[in-house]
């Protein structure tokens, strides 16, 4: 049983700030800012669609290994697929789509805010789950894992797609790579996850590189002043 609560903060954290991404991207905006309510739209479809390829791919076989964990890995992909289906709805309706001229507005992203926060609560379930059946490296390498697939996961939602097993796999490298075709194409905001701060080079490192790093806080030292005769 591991002690480290990495992947279980990774969720929350994560879950917040898809949260204050939805609320803006659900905002709107007045016909002067067009293009500024599309990107916070994009925003937001980007990062949910990322992190949940990124859940299929890292924490669904984790916890299909954990007691129980096969019931709820049925939970959470059938939660994941709704939120998916959701997301699928309000891009098009954002991108007008005359099959949702008929769904008013606030009724699709209702539907999108409330299949979030269900895939929130399946998601933080498998997070307390993997913390009671596995060590704080195999939590630490889980929580690495998931940044890094995150970082190149699809950018939009695919509901219809196998979401698990090799054809998971194959279906998440094809469409990761057609999504980011067309996010080119279409000069469509696409987020990254945050990155851990890069480590200080050493001296060796400095003087191999030829860019030496001054300590900014360390203050310069002063020559000593001669004494006057």
């Amino acid at each position: 049983m591991g002690t480290s609560s990495s992947l279980t903060d990774a969720v929350r954290v994560t879950h917040d700030g898809l949260a204050d991404r939805l609320r803006t991207a659900r905002a709107g905006a007045g016909p002067d800012d067009l293009r500024g309510e599309r990107e916070r739209v994009d925003d937001f479809l980007a990062a949910t669609s990322k992190h949940l390829h990124a859940v299929d791919a890292v924490l669904v076989p984790a916890a299909r290994r954990c007691p129980d964990g096969r019931a709820l890995v049925h939970e959470q992909l059938a939660a994941t697929r709704a939120l998916e289906v959701a997301l699928a709805h309000a891009k098009a309706r954002e991108y007008g789509s005359t099959w949702e001229t008929g769904y008013p507005r606030s009724r699709v992203w209702d539907d999108v805010g409330r299949h979030l926060a269900d895939e929130r609560r399946h998601e933080e379930v498998l997070a307390t789950r993997l913390a009671e059946s596995v060590d704080d490296a195999a939590l630490e390498a889980l929580a690495e894992e998931f940044r890094r697939v995150e970082e190149r996961a699809p950018s939009r939602p695919h509901p219809y797609v196998p979401h698990t097993g090799l054809l998971g796999r194959l279906a998440r490298r094809a469409f990761g790579l057609a999504d980011a075709f067309w996010d080119t194409a279409e000069n469509r905001t696409v987020p990254g996850p945050a990155r851990r701060p890069r480590k200080r080079p050493g001296l060796l490192t400095q003087y191999l590189l030829a860019d030496p790093r001054f300590d900014e806080e360390q203050p310069p030292t002063r020559e000593p002043e001669q004494r006057q005769r």
